[in-house]
């Protein structure tokens, strides 16, 4: 059947794909919720130890894309790649059931399990996170390409959506506590068979409904084999395969070293974080390197890269919700929710539930000023939700300033702030998952939206770094006090502790002294969050003066 989308609505397919990646997501996010929990209570491993394999999955996640992207674009094509990433995932969560279901008879066995199905699910996200991507932009006509902000929105409300669901359902099922507080360890193996029933659900829906629904506006089927391209797919005068030279492979794979060694050694970045920068830049390097790109074509993809950079502020500042956002919740927050005191860990769900009410009004928005001529391009879109994530940090950090060691903040205020910041996130998430479907060449699009995805990952990257410059908050003051010792006298260097005294505080995980950024010293939560608030809003302010430069470089594009 024809998938040409009318004036008002918008091709069937699209609805396909917001499916297929909403069960993805529930796959996702649910593992992700109960996986720390699950290797310190069933696999007992340390809870540091935990934190480095979550973060090292985490940023792996993100790296596998590019992979994904490249073998899609020039062996397997989109559908196939989505097909086996699906099935990878949905495998690697049974592997986990399986770990969850045999680790109180055989420990070893369990975390051979445990590991191989880390894999495996980093792998099955890379082929299928860039593919799903890279197809939205397909679905419509080229005198329609302006639709596309508003087809992103409704996707990547399918992403949240799938969130929420999997943080609500898979830690509901899989940990659970009795009324004694006590842990049931034997749960967890339940979170994971539903995150592994919920891909298979997505990956189903995508199998049966591709043929009919995920096509081109002339009805042939999209993402197919590379080797069957049709040239009518391709803009007049765009090269249907990239030109990689191998003075360009030879001089990327030395650059991938060389960068990699400098970020780790000099840097002192870890293996992952250095893997991440070092792959981003390279692979960014190559495609440029592309002797059959156009002018217009390498204008378009340095738009792409610019954009990238900024988004890597976004995610760091965005990313606080799992770190100090939810330390602070924990510590210094009055949590009472209308007579009820929600848990720490819940507080950062209104972002969830803010992204799936608005993403539909923010697209009629977009339609809106459309009609009326007046939509800002992508790029200044974006600036504005950087700016608006700067304006979340100031209201907290303005909140923040008067409570002293002990004071609480009112629970209203973190939940304004994902409401701004949920503003935020969409006008710059989905945009720049748009942005890039309309600049990208057809033959790089999965290998470019493997390269804005490593900005994800550089912005994880950089939210743990800045993560760690959270000064003490109001538990740990409580804790010195009654360890006899004054912490804030400590820390204003007005008491110099004894050797037995910095060891309590060493065993207590308290430091001793202020954090440091950049030649500055951190003393309260004011000044911590003040950091958000400059890099922000720097970077919001920069990218608005770059808009009319980044106009002419989109060749037409908005």
């Amino acid at each position: 059947m024809s998938n040409t989308a009318t004036k008002s609505a918008h091709p069937k397919g699209l609805w396909v794909l917001f499916g297929t990646e909403m069960w993805e997501r529930f796959n996702f996010y649910g593992m992700r919720a109960i996986l720390t929990l699950f290797l310190v209570n069933s696999l007992m491993m340390k809870e540091e130890d935990a934190s480095l394999i979550y973060g090292g999955f985490l940023g792996l996640c993100y790296l596998t894309p590019m992979l994904g992207g490249f073998i899609a674009d020039r062996f397997f094509g989109n559908r196939n790649c989505i097909l086996l990433g699906g099935l990878m995932m949905a495998v690697g969560q049974f592997l986990l059931f399986a770990s969850a279901s045999v680790f109180g008879t055989n420990l070893p066995l369990a975390n051979t399990l445990m590991w191989s199905a880390l894999g495996i699910i980093i792998f099955g996200n890379g082929f299928f996170k860039p593919n799903i991507s890279s197809m939205v932009g397909s679905l419509y006509p080229k005198q329609e390409k302006n639709k596309l902000d508003t087809a992103f929105t409704i996707f990547y409300m399918g992403i949240n959506l799938g969130a929420f669901l999997g943080q609500l359902i898979c830690p509901l099922i899989g940990d659970v506590k009795d009324a004694a507080g006590i842990r049931d360890i034997h749960a967890f193996k339940f979170g994971f068979l539903a995150a592994s029933m919920a891909m298979l659900i997505g990956t189903a829906v995508f199998y049966f409904l591709k043929n009919k629904y995920v096509v081109t506006p002339d009805g042939k089927p999209l993402g197919g084999l590379p080797s069957k391209n049709d040239s009518s797919d391709f803009e007049e005068g765009e090269s249907q395969k990239a030109v990689f030279s191998n003075k360009a492979l030879i001089t990327a794979v030395i650059a991938f070293f060389v960068l990699g060694a400098t970020i780790h050694f000099q840097l002192g970045q870890n293996l992952i974080y250095s893997l991440i920068y070092s792959s981003g830049i390279t692979l960014a390097g190559l495609i440029i390197s592309d002797s059959s790109l156009t002018k217009i074509e390498r204008d378009r993809i340095f738009v792409i890269y610019i954009v990238a950079f900024f988004v890597i502020f976004f995610w760091a500042a965005f990313e606080q919700a799992g770190s100090s956002l939810t330390f602070i919740a924990d510590y210094q927050t009055d949590r009472n929710f209308f007579g009820w005191n929600m848990p720490p860990s819940m507080v950062q769900i209104f972002n969830g539930l803010f992204v799936v009410a608005f993403a539909v009004p923010f697209s009629m928005l977009w339609d809106y000023l459309r009609s009326k001529d007046r939509e800002p391009i992508s790029p200044m879109k974006q600036s504005f939700g950087l700016a608006l994530i700067a304006l979340s940090y100031f209201i907290i950090a303005y909140n923040v300033k008067d409570l002293g060691n002990s004071g609480l903040l009112a629970i209203k205020w973190l939940i304004l702030l994902y409401l701004i910041q949920t503003a935020a996130e969409l006008c710059l998430s989905p945009i720049g998952l748009s942005l890039v479907g309309k600049l990208s060449p057809k033959r790089f699009s999965s290998l470019l939206y493997g390269v804005f995805f490593l900005s994800n990952a550089s912005g994880y990257a950089l939210a743990g770094t800045l993560g760690s410059i959270m000064p003490a908050t109001g538990d740990k003051f409580i804790k010195a006090q009654e360890l006899g010792i004054d912490l804030q006298g400590v820390l204003d260097k007005k008491v110099v502790p004894t050797t037995e005294q910095l060891t309590l505080l060493s065993q207590n995980q308290i430091s001793d002294h202020n954090p440091v950024f950049g030649g500055y010293e951190i003393h309260n939560l004011f000044e911590f969050f003040m950091v958000f608030v400059i890099l922000t809003g720097l970077a919001a302010i920069i990218l608005f003066a770059l808009t009319p430069k980044l106009k002419k470089l989109m060749h037409g594009v908005r």
